[in-house]
């Protein structure tokens, strides 16, 4: 199996390769660092239908991601279980520094350009306020 392209086929095997958790005792606390990605999908749906933004819990989830993960693996996988909603993804990972400028093998992409995503700009407003507020 190729695991160089991240796929819903391949994600448990991608992540279990790129997973750095020396204090992971089980699988189920493997399971459960997995499933911040869908507390991140939850939070940007929650965005989408209410306006309602919990900036700082999303941080702290891809804060959590990157720290397990790596920021490649990090962008990867929330790129792929999080279709759709991208635009509202990228201005946090650009905020964290995570986000490069292409991304390889990501669900049927070949390349994705960041340059190609768009921003949105209520997010981006929201992180610069946290910025400002948090020097």
């Amino acid at each position: 199996m190729n695991i160089d392209r991240l796929t819903e086929e391949n994600f448990l095997l991608f992540a279990a390769r790129h997973y750095d958790n020396p204090s992971c005792i089980d699988v189920t606390e493997f399971e459960d660092d997995l499933n911040t990605l869908k507390y991140i999908k939850r939070l940007l749906t929650r965005y989408q239908e209410s306006g309602e933004l919990k900036e700082r819990l999303i941080l702290n989830h891809l804060n959590l991601l990157n720290n397990l993960f790596g920021p490649e693996a990090t962008v990867k996988m929330c790129l792929l279980k999080m279709q759709g909603q991208w635009h509202i993804l990228k201005p946090f990972l650009v905020y964290l520094g995570y986000m490069p400028d292409v991304i390889y093998n990501v669900g049927s992409d070949d390349v994705i350009r960041n340059s190609n995503i768009p921003l949105d700009t209520v997010v981006v407003k929201k992180l610069r306020e946290f910025h400002e507020s948090s020097n």
